[in-house]
């Protein structure tokens, strides 16, 4: 009977884990990029907020519904930092947004924080699957290695 019960309350917990996942309505990324005065960075992040928005809808395709959280991110400061620069430490190339969830009906759910997700902190990787090696924050890879950062940390915080 003991058995029972603990399988039971084992049962429960899991249940209640899986239920317990925060369902999203919305994704919104919004980037104000005639405010980047790199004019360089603003061309190569021109498409941030697509890239984003899909990043953080590919994590969470299994928790998307009518019913739940909005998911609002303002990325507000990008910076590139070309391979000399970064060999030297002089700029890191970087992504920094304002995120705010809310939710129609469940307070709990609500949070508001700014990520800032650098080069350094973002694992790029080249063609063939290895780990780049060096200053290559100027490159495609680590392009798509920071907004895959960014949608990891905005997913995992999630309340």
């Amino acid at each position: 009977m003991l058995r029972n019960a603990l399988l039971a309350g084992t049962a429960l917990v899991f249940t209640s884990a899986a239920y317990a996942q925060t369902m999203v309505k919305d994704i919104e990324v919004t980037t104000d990029l005639t405010a980047i005065e790199n004019t360089k960075a603003a061309a190569y992040w021109a498409n941030v907020s697509d890239d984003l928005e899909a990043a953080i809808a590919a994590r969470l395709v299994d928790r998307l519904a009518d019913d739940g959280a909005d998911i609002k991110v303002d990325v507000n400061e990008l910076s590139l930092s070309n391979s000399f620069q970064s060999a030297l430490g002089l700029e890191d190339a970087v992504l920094v947004g304002q995120v705010n969830i809310t939710h129609d009906s469940d307070n709990a759910k609500f949070d508001a924080y700014e990520l800032t997700i650098s080069a350094k902190a973002a694992q790029a990787y080249g063609e063939n699957g290895m780990v780049l090696e060096g200053a290559f924050t100027d490159t495609p890879e680590y392009y798509a290695a920071l907004v895959q950062a960014f949608a990891d940390g905005v997913v995992t915080r999630l309340k």
